[in-house]
């Protein structure tokens, strides 16, 4: 914060001056301002449509919505920058790639595998596939978030048409094992989507070399703009098609129509190549030197604390714990100055256990009380510590309240307690 924006701030009342810390990465990210500063042109000066053919503002246009896919195609090493089809966000990428591999080849089959971990635009797209008679194979992940191989290999039929597992996990932060499973794709002649919204720019990820065939991600994940995505779909070795879902004047060579949105387009390109810088540059080794010490910090001081998922393959940046006789809505609202998720923004409104925790065999109590923890680019290890001295000071403070954690102090098995009286 500048000494002029932080005196806005002071002069705005103690509201404004109230600490807040942001560490809810995996929800949303702010647009970096080399990000903001690479859009702005195109809001107002270069503000062409990349369909106008036929006059300079749209030559000019197009010409940056060229250059920013040539990129945003590098970055996951694609081999033809024409793979990257531009969508609303990952959501959308998600409901395209299911959609339309399953219109396009329901002759050759109608059976989907995926795992019931997923992000919700994977989870409830299956469904729906699954109400208009498809069917879907839900994998049991294990205890550590991760798929079973021999259970995937075993699902493959001779009508299965896709396979659809998310790269990294968007509350537990699990990296699935992504290679593999596109080699058991390939043997059974299978194609392999997968949801890398929160992989892309935290963790290599190459289309080529790991053998995906459509591939969603989103802008707003990595200091990008919301509102823009991608959907990567493989031209070559196999060749995908997906039957189109929005229709009208066939951009991006009729897999997906509407118009361009130009600056946010300029602003994923920008915010991709930084995000890629960031895996040589030493800021990804920092992000997880700072998850690491939040971790220690935390279960060094507080006894039955639970990280959610494996953490040895887990993103960087994440951090999903459970706190042991705490209701998870109590903890947030006492360190309400410190932004962070009882699990998936798309379902933090709900008053149920994650469903993605209740998956992995995790009990309605244990899931009650996990917090996810995505720390980015502007957190600092200052923030860091406060967060960690407030969330020990307000766990010990509901734990004090708490007659389980009496009971449990007092040595008393709670496993074997009799809850009904008779």
């Amino acid at each position: 914060m500048t000494p002029e924006t932080r005196t806005e701030a002071e002069s705005a009342g103690p509201r404004a001056r109230r600490r807040r810390i942001y560490m809810d990465n995996h929800a949303t990210t702010p647009c970096d301002p080399r990000v903001v500063e690479a859009m702005l042109p195109f809001f107002t000066e270069k503000f062409g449509n990349a369909a106008s053919r036929n006059h300079e503002f749209g030559w000019e246009a197009e010409e940056a919505v060229t250059d920013a896919r040539a990129r945003i195609a590098q970055a996951i090493h694609a081999a033809d920058p024409r793979e990257i089809v531009f969508t609303s966000g990952a959501t959308e990428s998600d409901n395209l790639a299911l959609k339309g591999v399953a219109e396009m080849f329901r002759e050759k089959g109608n059976h989907i595998i995926t795992v019931p971990t997923e992000h919700k635009a994977v989870v409830d797209t299956a469904r729906y596939l699954e109400s208009r008679g498809f069917e879907v194979t839900w994998l049991s992940p294990g205890s550590d978030g991760l798929v079973d191989l021999d259970e995937l290999r075993a699902a493959v039929t001779d009508r299965t048409i896709l396979i659809s597992v998310m790269f990294a996990n968007n509350e537990i932060g699990v990296i699935q094992p992504i290679r593999e499973i596109a080699e058991i794709a390939a043997e059974k002649g299978v194609l392999f989507h997968s949801d890398a919204a929160q992989a892309v720019g935290k963790v290599p990820v190459d289309v080529q070399e790991m053998g995906i065939h459509l591939l969603s991600f989103s802008a707003h994940k990595i200091y990008g703009p919301k509102g823009i995505g991608a959907l990567y779909i493989r031209r070559r070795q196999p060749r995908v098609r997906v039957a189109i879902q929005m229709h009208g004047g066939g951009h991006e060579r009729g897999n997906r129509s509407g118009t361009l949105a130009v600056p946010l387009i300029v602003g994923f390109a920008k915010a991709v190549d930084l995000a890629v810088d960031d895996l040589t540059n030493g800021e990804i080794d920092r992000i997880r030197a700072m998850r690491d010490r939040l971790l220690h910090g935390i279960t060094s001081r507080l006894p039955e604390c639970h990280v959610n998922g494996s953490l040895e393959h887990r993103l960087p940046n994440n951090l999903n714990i459970s706190f042991a006789y705490v209701e998870g809505e109590s903890l947030l609202m006492g360190i309400n100055d410190i932004a962070v998720s009882s699990g998936s923004a798309c379902t933090s409104a709900s008053l149920e256990p994650s469903y993605v925790l209740k998956a992995m065999g995790v009990g309605d109590d244990l899931a009650h009380t996990s917090i996810r923890f995505g720390l980015g680019r502007f957190n600092t290890e200052e923030e860091v510590d406060y967060v960690i001295e407030r969330v020990v000071q307000t766990v010990n403070r509901l734990r004090e309240l708490s007659p389980l954690w009496e009971m449990v102090q007092e040595g008393i098995d709670l496993s074997k307690m009799d809850w009904t009286g008779d």
